[in-house]
Order: C-alpha cells, then structure tokens, then sequence
C-alpha cells in the first residue's frame, strides 16, 4: 500500500519523511480561492476541510490507476486572526502588512485533512478533520519583518509564517499539534488511518 500525499508542500513532505513514510507526491493544482469562493459562510473547521478535500478529490482517479492500494491525504492550513480566515499573503505588501497586525497577538492555525482508502482502485474508505493550534507571536522590529519578508518565505505559506523555517524566530510558543502548524497533523493523520482501516506503522518504510 502507497501513502500519497496530494501536496506540493515541502514541509509536510519533511515531517512525513522525518516520521518514517516516503509518500507518493502528486500535486493537486486545486484553485483554492475557487473552493472557497463555492461554499456559503463555512465555519473555520469546515473550510480547511473542503479544502483538503478537493485536493485530494483532484488526484484520486490518476492515482486509482497508477496506485490501486493506496492511501490518499489532503492537507489545507489557514490562519484564523481576528475574526477572519487568511491563507497564503501572495504578495510582500500583504505578507508585511499581515506581520504588523499579527506581532505580539495570537492565531489559531487551522489544518484540515482528508483521507481516502483506495482497494482495488475503489475508494472503500474516506476520513476527515481538521486540527487547530493557537500560535502566539513574538514582536519583531519593522527592520526584522522586512528582512523576513524579503527572503520570499512567508509569501506562499499559510498565515504568513512558519514554524521549522525563519518565521520560527518569530514566534514565542503555541498551544496544540506542532506537525499540524507545519502542514500535516501525524497525530490526527494516524486516527484518520485507523478510521479507514490501515495501521501507520504498516506505512513506515
């Protein structure tokens, strides 16, 4: 059985290979904003869900046929800071301006997961939730959010930071999952697995 991750992030690829699975990656080229845009007022949990969903939904005939015994996991993130839902700034401008409200506050990051079983190139079972960690932010100077921003790390990751990367610098501790802040829950992505019947010690390699 193959562990496939529909994600083309370089951090959850990180901490599944760093938990002992080397995954089938296949990149899902889902239109988020488009997924979001087609769900009317969603709560926080629901979205990031839906999100992973599509991603995986994207993926799962070619992978039927490449992989007919495989597990299949979606993963979305999303920030949830002062009363709204942000993704990914995209743009230096947004990730800065994002840094100027965030520093010395809290967030709660949100990661939806979805798993599909596939038997015989038939879905027999799918699973999904979402986990959520409350990060707190540290206060970087104006200099340092600039220099931050430059380097391009924030402007395609969730809530404009990480947490295994620079943006760790920046932030003073969290409250939940750590691997879920990083993309992918292992704990959550193991009770998703034994949902469908598969045990994530028979994954590791």
């Amino acid at each position: 059985m193959r562990f496939v991750l529909a994600s083309q992030s370089p951090a959850r690829l990180g901490v599944l290979r760093a938990a002992g699975i080397d995954p089938v990656v296949r990149v899902s080229g889902v239109d988020e904003d488009a997924v979001a845009a087609g769900l009317v007022d969603p709560a926080p949990e629901a979205l990031v869900v839906a999100l992973a969903e599509a991603k995986v939904r994207a993926v799962l005939a070619d992978i039927a046929v490449e992989h007919p015994e495989a597990v299949v996991v979606g993963c979305d993130s999303m920030l949830h800071f002062d009363g709204e839902m942000v993704g990914k700034p995209g743009s230096p401008g947004v990730a800065a301006e994002r840094w100027r409200r965030m520093a010395g506050r809290s967030g709660d990051l949100l990661t939806g997961h979805t798993v599909v079983r596939l038997a015989g190139g038939e879905v027999v079972g799918t699973a999904s939730a979402a986990e959520t960690t409350t990060v707190h932010f540290d206060s970087p100077t104006p200099a340092e959010v600039d220099a931050y921003v430059a380097t391009g790390e924030p402007l395609q990751v969730a809530g404009a930071f990480t947490l295994d990367g620079l943006g760790g610098w920046f932030v003073r501790r969290i409250e939940g999952d750590p691997s879920s802040v990083i993309g992918i829950s292992l704990p959550l992505t193991r009770a998703l697995l034994t949902e469908v019947g598969v045990s994530v010690t028979d994954l590791w390699r």
